[in-house]
């Protein structure tokens, strides 16, 4: 399903992707706001940007952590999660050796058959809902 974007700012962020990292761009996007959509503890999804790249908060609920979507530095896009966070750790462990991880910071995919909603959905609720209490 594909979502109108927030604002022009946001749409003008995607835009300026190159045109792989568009379409995956808009894969992760729509996958975050399944996942929000599915785990109705998260409540409303914020889009706006951070750092100039599109990125999602959960102002409402205050239960997660802050995803941006951007492009990796050695091309390829990316998933970013705040390098302060075991999000990106806790993916790695969970799925050791399936991704390109980039240190505690990101998970970069070099082409759209490399994302996996799948695992990546996993991923991106827990970061969601990060600040949640967990049993």
């Amino acid at each position: 399903m594909i979502r109108p974007f927030a604002n022009d700012q946001v749409k003008a962020a995607f835009e300026a992707f190159p045109p792989d990292g568009y379409e995956m761009g808009m894969i992760l996007r729509d996958l975050i706001f399944s996942v929000a959509w599915d785990t109705p503890e998260v409540g409303q999804i914020e889009e706006t940007l951070k750092w100039g790249q599109p990125s999602y908060l959960t102002p409402e609920t205050k239960s997660g952590s802050t995803l941006r979507i951007g492009m990796a530095k050695n091309g390829g896009a990316a998933l970013f999660a705040h390098c302060a966070t075991d999000i990106i750790s806790t993916y790695a462990s969970t799925f050791p050796g399936t991704d390109q991880i980039e240190g505690n910071r990101a998970v970069i995919f070099a082409t759209p058959d490399d994302i996996v909603p799948l695992r990546l959905r996993l991923l991106i609720y827990h970061a969601l809902t990060y600040h949640l209490k967990r049993p």
